[in-house]
């Protein structure tokens, strides 16, 4: 898409109107076409584009329009972003930006206060780059009257030069690991996770103190949640789990970055559903809740997913019209402001526990999952994609639509077979083989050696996952003819 498109779809209704007064008070000519054509990108007018500038010489003017209204763009969210976020990061940049401007203006008592407040928010987040800045600034003006000790001021700078430093190898170590993560997933790279951890952490010279930090946790239980998303096997990590569950408790009585704090309850609580310890999980989920109902900010954030979870623990221990009902609550509830891949989660789930579930409306759930595969493979992932096009084909077959169904499987085949056999996930189209028999010739649910081979699915560890074993659980029960949930009860 257009880049200045893009920017300018972020607006909502408000925003465009702010907009459109931001760039009116800034036009000194009346003359200038910015409005003009913010109009003819809003409504996509090809036309109206190119007869905005009408000689073909004038093309350089038409981009150099472009841009300046890209800048403009950026300006005004650049603004809006700082006026309307209340974060306690953007509070401690306010204080800073009002410090200095005081202290250039001789307020002084006012700006050290200013100053040390947001000295303090700073350090409680760790945010080391603005303290940098915030103490550089302290120590400028040293000099004056009821200013800090310098020799005091001057130990706490080179404190956070060294924190500074440390932060930028685990954030080097992080983006290292990303990118190792990328080619697991996207080249089926063969990669032991532990020995790539310790590997990295050795090349990056970092110490074990430094990963004792709520940050460093949750960059390590995000690589190895979505390492173990990927091989579908959650014991993989479950030794990263219990280190970060033991340091969880070990500061239960310090203060903690909310984000981060909630973040590792999150991944806690998603493994223990993963691995089917379900008590565990709501356990996590309610520590998490209730850390979410200190902050309305982090309570938005997170609700969808804490939702999600929350129907997946309700959904797997038997009480399915509950999740169900949970889950519907929470898309009536999403906001413009929501992340579309927490809908997006919302809804499948929703798709797959009515389908499990034999109710038809499963099939209306379906219809609105309607963005493009590159999108999901984009946002959700391939993993995340592969299992929404194999669930697709199974409800469409669930419901007699066999043409459908077979049409989706052979798009399904031609788009991922390379993929999957590079990655070494021939299981996946064993499977879909096994689906593609039975659609084909339904009889052959009365052939021993298929049913032996539909069974033998059950046998391989990384089948053993949750959302794994609900395919085969359709597959079993459309054989069986019995309802898939309870197939699925069954095996879980």
């Amino acid at each position: 898409m257009d880049s200045l498109k893009e920017l300018i779809n972020l607006f909502n209704s408000t925003d465009k109107r702010l907009f459109r007064q931001f760039l009116q008070r800034k036009n000194k000519r009346a003359d200038v076409k910015n409005l003009h054509l913010l109009d003819l990108i809003e409504t996509d007018d090809i036309d109206g584009l190119n007869k905005l500038y009408k000689s073909e010489r004038n093309g350089d003017a038409y981009h150099a329009l472009r841009k300046r209204l890209q800048d403009n763009v950026l300006l005004f969210l650049s603004q809006k972003t700082f006026e309307s976020n209340h974060s306690d990061t953007y509070d401690a940049l306010r204080l800073v930006v009002v410090g200095r401007f005081l202290l250039e203006n001789d307020v002084i008592k006012v700006a050290f206060k200013c100053l040390d407040k947001a000295e303090r928010l700073a350090e409680h987040l760790e945010q080391f780059n603005l303290l940098n800045e915030l103490l550089l600034l302290k120590l400028q003006y040293a000099h004056l009257s009821g200013a800090e000790d310098l020799e005091v001021l001057t130990a706490r700078f080179l404190q956070n030069q060294s924190d500074m430093q440390r932060e930028a190898k685990l954030n080097m170590a992080y983006a290292f690991l990303r990118k190792e993560l990328q080619e697991i997933h996207l080249e089926g790279k063969i990669v032991n996770l532990t020995t790539l951890i310790m590997t990295t952490i050795k090349k990056y010279k970092i110490s074990k103190q430094d990963l004792m930090t709520y940050k460093s946790i949750y960059q390590i239980l995000f690589i190895a949640n979505e390492y173990a998303a990927i091989q579908q096997n959650y014991g993989l990590i479950e030794r990263y789990i219990h280190q970060s569950d033991q340091f969880i408790q070990d500061q239960a009585k310090k203060p903690a970055y909310l984000f981060y704090h909630i973040s590792i309850l999150y991944y806690l609580a998603n493994f223990h559903l993963r691995r089917r310890d379900f008590e565990r999980s709501t356990s996590y989920l309610k520590e998490m809740k209730d850390l979410m109902a200190t902050d309305t900010r982090y309570h938005t954030l997170f609700y969808l997913r804490y939702q999600l979870l929350s129907a997946l623990n309700l959904f797997f221990t038997g009480f399915a019209q509950e999740a169900i009902a949970l889950l519907q609550k929470s898309l009536a509830s999403v906001k413009q402001s929501s992340k579309p891949e927490d809908v997006e989660d919302l809804r499948i789930c929703l798709t797959m526990f009515l389908a499990l579930c034999s109710d038809r409306a499963s099939l209306k759930q379906l219809s609105l999952l309607t963005r493009t595969d590159a999108w999901y493979e984009k946002k959700m992932g391939m993993l995340w994609t592969i299992r929404k096009n194999l669930m697709e084909i199974l409800v469409q077959a669930q419901f007699s639509n066999i043409e459908l169904a077979m049409s989706r499987l052979n798009s399904f085949r031609r788009r991922y077979k390379k993929y999957l056999l590079k990655t070494s996930e021939e299981r996946v189209l064993i499977f879909l083989n096994l689906v593609e028999k039975h659609l084909l010739k339904p009889d052959v649910a009365f052939d021993a050696a298929y049913r032996k081979a539909v069974l033998n699915q059950l046998d391989e560890v990384e089948n053993n996952d949750i959302f794994t074993l609900s395919f085969i659980a359709w597959l079993i029960a459309s054989l069986d003819k019995k309802n898939a949930y309870d197939v699925v009860l069954t095996l879980i």
